[in-house]
């Protein structure tokens, strides 16, 4: 089943974003590699693709997971969450409908 990981950044999270970055992305690459991503990103803090200075305001992971609790221990490991950059994790599940 899939789950919706919706994750709230702390104020000023943009320095620990870019320190954690790479190994978080890595590990969305690897659920992509496994065929179990659906979708990955952020929310940027202000309305445009490139926020600049002013960040991120959190992100957003869909994935296929084999149970809400396998996917909330993949969320709080999340190497975003050892780094401080998230102040709240909601993992719930996500069914998809369309396209």
């Amino acid at each position: 089943m899939y789950y919706a990981i919706i994750s709230e950044d702390v104020d000023n999270s943009l320095p620990m974003r870019q320190t954690a970055r790479p190994a978080h992305v890595e590990r969305l690459h690897e659920l992509k590699a496994q065929g179990r991503l659906l979708v990955a990103g952020p929310h940027p803090a202000v309305d445009t693709a490139d926020p600049g200075d002013a960040g991120f305001s959190g992100s957003l992971v869909i994935a296929e997971f084999d149970s809400l609790v396998a996917a909330q221990a993949w969320a709080d490991s999340d190497p975003y969450v050892d780094a401080g950059v998230y102040h709240k994790v909601i993992v719930k599940p996500f069914k998809v409908v369309l396209p």
